[in-house]
């Protein structure tokens, strides 16, 4: 099978452990509403059991977990989980957090719905897949969630100071589904992408929210998150005056068949 990617392996995963990387986790855009009633949809099994895998702070848990009948959240991370259970429904008898990884976890299948949301990037894929494959009830599905927002007048800077500043000197561009499928290790089933919704947030906010993500984790970057935060603020801006900013986001569902063959 083909190697996974460089810039996905586990010395960058881990970095999602940071503690500045969970304190700033928040501050990410949400998953539109529509995210959460294309999940439900496809959750047609009795029980109507689901898996939140590489759950992080649980948002797609959180916002499930009145809707199906039980949702486990599964993460590595004993920060995430802290502090995902104190967010709103982080303590809902129906949510069950679970501290491990979605390799060797400690889950209880069948489910009718497994979602990955900004996650499954970080997984060993050859052992995950089939092992998501097997939890499955008969007509469960794999769902992976993702979230972007449309073109922002500073788009060309922004890439600049990152490409400049990233601690993930081996980072590519590519395709999440690209990849399992090239390794047969899913088939796609179906899709479906939200219109664009309004996100409003202070410029600091979403300043701090780029420290959350890959490459950008405050306890790795040293001094030059003291420059990625000024190149950041100067660009941003240079096109608002009221301090805050308003981004489009975008949520998108693909579901299909884990490990088909």
């Amino acid at each position: 099978m083909l190697p996974k990617p460089v810039h996905l392996g586990p010395q960058y995963g881990v970095q999602f452990q940071d503690e500045r990387v969970v304190a700033a986790y928040h501050l990410r855009p949400p998953y539109p509403d529509p995210v959460y009633d294309v999940l439900v949809e496809l959750t047609v099994d009795e029980p109507r059991a689901v898996l939140d895998v590489g759950a992080g702070t649980g948002e797609i848990a959180r916002n499930l977990v009145d809707r199906v009948d039980r949702v486990d959240a599964l993460d590595p991370s004993r920060a995430m989980i802290e502090r995902g259970r104190h967010l709103p429904s982080g303590d809902d008898p129906n949510l069950r957090w679970i501290l491990g990884a979605a390799e060797d976890g400690p889950i209880s299948p069948p489910y009718a719905l497994i979602a990955a949301g900004s996650s499954i990037h970080w997984m060993e894929w050859s052992v995950v897949l089939p092992r998501f494959r097997d939890a499955l009830t008969p007509r469960g599905v794999l769902a992976i969630v993702g979230q972007s927002n449309l073109s922002v007048p500073w788009q060309n800077d922004l890439q600049a100071i990152i490409d400049r500043l990233t601690t993930n000197r081996d980072y590519r561009p590519y395709n999440i589904i690209a990849e399992l499928e090239n390794r047969n290790l899913f088939r796609q089933i179906g899709r479906h992408q939200t219109p664009p919704l309004p996100f409003r947030q202070t410029v600091a906010d979403y300043v701090e929210s780029f420290h959350s993500r890959n490459g950008l984790s405050r306890d790795r970057m040293g001094a030059d998150a003291i420059v990625f935060d000024r190149d950041l603020t100067a660009a941003v801006t240079r096109h608002t005056d009221d301090g805050t900013v308003t981004l489009r986001i975008v949520g998108e569902v693909i579901w299909g068949q884990p490990s088909p063959d």
